[in-house]
């Protein structure tokens, strides 16, 4: 059995994410989904609700699995089993990024390859940031994630109306 990792933030979840993922599991026999609880960066989600998120994204599939994790994402896919570590590139920028990375797994893991997915066009543009920002600035992000999603943005926002800490550090991340 062929056991990928597919890790990320996922702050939120999109639907470059969910297509990514759902690919990956026409090629490999299983695909851990994998949010990571501790980045330095700013986030809109706590780690308990990224990962409600993601889990409900993939409910449906049984060939992914969902799970949390922190520290080195090559450790955790030792921990796992994970021969593979799955990325998306969207645009020509993100190779050299993902290039940088999977060199530097390698050198922490010989044994993990790392495979990246070429985007759909039709998902490109799509980042988690940017659905953040449109989202902060009241535009609508509903054809970039699942409906769930659309409203946990929402909620969220509505709870934080008038903080304006979160927009200036969201335009930054």
């Amino acid at each position: 059995m062929i056991r990928a990792l597919f890790p990320g933030t996922f702050d939120p979840i999109h639907n470059g994410h969910i297509d990514i993922a759902t690919r990956a599991t026409k090629l490999f026999d299983e695909v851990v989904v994998a949010v990571y609880s501790r980045p330095l960066k700013t986030l809109l989600f706590s780690p308990d609700e990224r990962l409600e998120l993601v889990r409900r994204a993939f409910e449906p599939n049984p060939k992914i699995i969902v799970q949390h994790y922190t520290g080195l994402t090559v450790d955790f896919a030792n921990e796992i089993n994970a021969q593979v570590i799955v990325r998306g590139l969207r645009v020509f920028s993100d190779f050299e990024f993902e290039f940088r990375l999977a060199l530097a797994n390698t050198e922490l893991a010989p044994g993990i390859e790392t495979m990246a997915l070429i985007t759909s066009k039709e998902h490109t543009f799509l980042s988690s940031t940017t659905v953040r920002e449109i989202a902060s600035l009241g535009g609508d992000v509903s054809t970039m994630v699942p409906d769930f999603v659309h409203q946990a943005i929402k909620e969220k926002f509505s709870q934080q109306e008038g903080d304006s800490e979160y927009a200036t550090n969201a335009l930054r991340d």
